[in-house]
């Protein structure tokens, strides 16, 4: 929860985070190194130097880390578990749906659970996503459409088996269809994370919700031409937040835009943790005014009602949330956060230069 120097509460959904396992243990070939190598890379370039983990501490965490990093010295109040398989890079998956159901037991209340599926499985992989829906009571799934399988780099949402299993996500009641559009990641391909797909998925899949996951970066112009006229895509800020620091003029020329395209109602709060984690991302959020000229030319305005719908309410709305409820089931565990850096391991290690 974050609340303001006026006293007012913000409830915080967070809506992309992962509990992965990119140790060198997991890693089943050079591709598993590269990708979490390329995070880190990521994670470098764009955290506060005080912020910065160590190799040992970003390749893989507890969830007593996690769950101290997003609600005790982060602001989260429930976060959103994404998940990314990555089988041919890692052993036992990079961050699967099961993994993340430990997290959802472990802390009641806090965690919602996202599936995945892939539609090169085809029909085997039709009865793996009715058994998981079943099991995990689905109301989301993550996809990752530049992931390698075999021969095979990429997938697109207008694929006959893709199609087939958007489908059977209407049928299931699974709404929420998180699609990684983005930052390419080593080894996958560029070319595989275009963000054209969304608008023919979109237009035929009218019952869906279509949260385009880091807003097509480096394809705004494409994302919000698309976005803008499809009334069921919103847009995930994971990666495009963490520039609010290092980057200020690229992160108001991208909110501004993002703001003026889609409106406020369209737009979800990400930290994408473990890469970055929501006490500087929140509180730099909240600080943050888009500089005069801009809000001028662009006519966005991200004053105290829209940041409170992108950190927490559009979630809510498109997960059935119900915050005045959740608030009164949750333990206050922001309010025992420490003045220290939030990132600083419980056990006093050192972190990364």
């Amino acid at each position: 929860m974050y609340t303001t120097a006026s006293g007012e509460e913000i409830f915080v959904i967070d809506g992309h985070v992962h509990k992965w396992d990119g140790s060198k243990a997991n890693q089943r070939n050079i591709h598993g190194e590269q990708f979490i190598n390329c995070f880190y890379g990521y994670h470098t370039f764009l955290s506060p130097a005080e912020k910065l983990l160590t190799r040992e501490q970003f390749d893989t965490y507890s969830a007593e880390q996690m769950h101290r990093d997003l609600f005790v010295h982060g602001y989260d109040d429930m976060a959103i578990c994404q998940p990314t398989y990555l089988t041919d890079f890692y052993v036992q998956g990079f961050n699967t749906t099961e993994q993340n159901a430990v997290l959802k037991t472990q802390y009641p209340g806090r965690f919602i659970v996202n599936g995945a599926f892939d539609p090169r499985d085809e029909a085997a992989g039709l009865d793996q996503l009715d058994e998981l829906a079943a099991k995990h009571q689905l109301q989301g799934v993550k996809l990752y459409t530049a992931e390698w399988k075999g021969a095979s780099r990429g997938y697109k949402l207008t694929d006959p088996w893709a199609e087939k299993y958007l489908e059977r996500c209407e049928a299931l009641g699974i709404r929420n269809i998180h699609v990684h559009k983005g930052p390419t990641i080593l080894p996958l391909d560029r070319d595989a994370f275009d963000v054209a797909d969304i608008d023919a998925a979109a237009t035929n899949f009218q019952g869906l919700n279509f949260i385009v996951e880091h807003c097509g970066l480096p394809r705004l112009d494409d994302f919000c031409w698309i976005a803008t006229q499809e009334t069921n895509v919103y847009g995930g800020l994971a990666v495009v937040l963490p520039f609010i620091r290092k980057k200020p003029q690229y992160f108001g020329h991208v909110i501004s835009q993002l703001l003026m395209w889609l409106g406020p109602d369209k737009l979800l709060y990400g930290s994408d943790y473990g890469i970055w984690t929501p006490d500087w991302l929140i509180e730099d959020f909240m600080a943050y005014e888009l500089p005069e000229a801009l809000a001028k030319e662009t006519g966005a305005v991200l004053d105290l009602e829209a940041k409170k719908k992108i950190l927490g309410l559009n979630a809510a709305r498109l997960y059935g949330v119900d915050i005045e409820a959740q608030k009164l089931r949750l333990p206050n565990a922001h309010q025992a956060r420490p003045v220290e850096s939030a990132l600083a391991p419980a056990d006093g290690a050192a972190v990364a230069a």
